[in-house]
């Protein structure tokens, strides 16, 4: 496997690995909880990694149709389980992975389209793009590195919500800070 992929898959399963530890935690009440309404829950950041992932690895590298509902990942208030959310992190992960596994040091030269739905293509860029405008097009490395630290990103959030809500000094990073 090419080295770069190595250590991003290699950094985002740590960072799955203390999602994880961070559902395990709460139960299915806190999962959902805001607690801010300006602010994601858990259930909603578990829903924006997979997206998001999906749309980047499996999608757009992959060339997999492209299906994600970007505004329901935000609004959606519960209907899947701690076991549901991690499930699918679990199964997009596993995807990548079969995906990005076959890559060689020529493919990460290459360029992808990532497709986004129009409203959401709007909505970040504040324009009105027509149908066929709503895609950015990415250098392969550069994506997965985006990719990892967004998900890094997340999942930093996902950690200190989860020590939040449980009120709990578990070392979730196995670090100690």
């Amino acid at each position: 496997m090419v080295e770069l992929i190595k250590n991003v898959l290699e950094d985002m399963n740590k960072q799955l690995d203390r999602i994880e530890k961070s559902l395990s935690q709460l139960s299915d009440e806190l999962i959902w909880k805001r607690l801010k309404n300006s602010m994601n829950s858990i259930g909603n950041l578990c829903l924006h990694l997979a997206g998001n992932e999906y749309q980047n690895f499996i999608s757009a590298i992959g060339n997999k149709p492209f299906i994600r509902e970007r505004t329901r990942e935000f609004t959606s208030e519960g209907g899947l389980s701690k076991d549901d959310l991690y499930s699918l992190l679990l199964r997009t992960r596993s995807e990548s992975t079969s995906i990005l596994s076959v890559l060689s040091e020529e493919d990460l030269k290459r360029d992808v389209i990532i497709r986004y739905d129009i409203k959401d293509w709007n909505r970040m860029h504040r324009v009105n793009a027509s149908e066929d405008e709503n895609y950015d097009v990415r250098v392969i490395s550069r994506l997965l590195v985006q990719v990892a630290a967004h998900y890094g990103y997340h999942a930093g959030q996902i950690v200190l919500l989860s020590k939040l809500l449980n009120d709990s000094n578990e070392q979730i990073t196995g670090q100690y800070h």
